[in-house]
């Protein structure tokens, strides 16, 4: 069994930056939702890695991973989870009962909704919009219909595993995010200087930077290896390992983003830099497909 990616997926990886790094530069960021983008990461095959490329769960985690680096915006996890199923973006209502809010509910052409023991693709249907979402790029809406009243495609696929897959390729995007948080600060300490030095000189600052490295890894090193045992569920116990890389890519999206603020000091606190999108994207993610405590009870359970 081997938990660590092997070089055709590292290449691919590998590939997805490099598509990023040219079509959804840092500067694109602030505009939100680019259905160019969009277009080319169809065209790429990010949503169809399972139905057309037959690739698994460790593949996506991969990608998604990049996905979080460069914070992309938009309806991702729904549209892989429902490729083939749907056409067009596709947005995820986790659940029916209050509070239930939709993301990118008017970018999205269909929405997947995971009741508590089906699951089904609707049409998009009407919502309000919040005044004041957590993320500015990640618009939400609180339904004004019943998705239940709606014409709807029934999924013969098991309900608690969608939101596995979901809380995984979550914590895929946690990493992305604290992975580019760190580089962030790097980048910066590298370059701000007082005392006719560099900010990252100072052992404080290094302190900083290599506990946020340290953090990423150890989410990265989970969120790996519970894709490899959902693929291939001999290895081990998915459930677990799942609950386990949801909480550590968490931890280290939140609170790698309040180090990189920190590093960048008074400029990390304005809207003149992109850390806060970063930050506010990782406060978002962290309440989706399990929070902190409902994963920890998970593991917890699972002793």
């Amino acid at each position: 069994m081997y938990f660590l990616p092997t070089d055709e997926q590292r290449e691919l990886q590998r590939g997805v930056r490099e598509v990023l790094d040219s079509a959804f530069p840092l500067e694109k960021l602030p505009g939100g939702f680019d259905t160019g983008l969009w277009s080319t990461l169809v065209e790429t095959g990010v949503f169809s890695l399972r139905t057309e490329l037959e690739l698994g769960l460790v593949e996506a985690a991969l990608v998604f991973e990049e996905l979080g680096r460069a914070a992309v915006p938009g309806p991702l996890i729904g549209s892989f989870l429902a490729d083939g199923l749907a056409d067009g973006p596709v947005t995820v209502l986790e659940q029916l009962h209050e509070p239930a809010l939709v993301a990118h509910l008017e970018t999205a052409k269909s929405v997947l909704v995971l009741g508590d023991t089906t699951a089904w693709i609707t049409s998009s249907f009407p919502g309000e919009a919040l005044a004041e979402p957590i993320d500015p790029l990640t618009p939400l809406y609180e339904p004004v219909t019943t998705p239940e009243s709606t014409g709807r495609i029934a999924i013969d696929r098991d309900v608690a595993q969608l939101r596995r897959e979901g809380a995984l390729l979550t914590a895929a995007l946690q990493v992305g995010l604290a992975a580019r948080l760190t580089e962030l600060a790097v980048a910066y300490a590298k370059t701000r200087e007082q005392f006719d030095r560099p900010v990252g000189s100072f052992q404080a600052v290094k302190h900083i930077c290599s506990d946020m490295f340290v953090r990423t890894e150890l989410a990265r090193a989970s969120l790996h290896s519970a894709a490899v045992m959902l693929d291939e569920p001999e290895a081990g116990d998915g459930n677990r390992a799942v609950a386990g890389a949801k909480l550590l890519a968490d931890e280290a999206a939140m609170v790698n983003s309040r180090g990189c603020v920190q590093v960048h000091g008074g400029m990390g606190f304005t809207w003149e830099v992109p850390v806060h999108f970063f930050l506010k994207r990782a406060w978002l993610h962290a309440t989706e497909f399990g929070t902190a405590d409902e994963h920890a009870e998970d593991l917890a359970a699972a002793l």
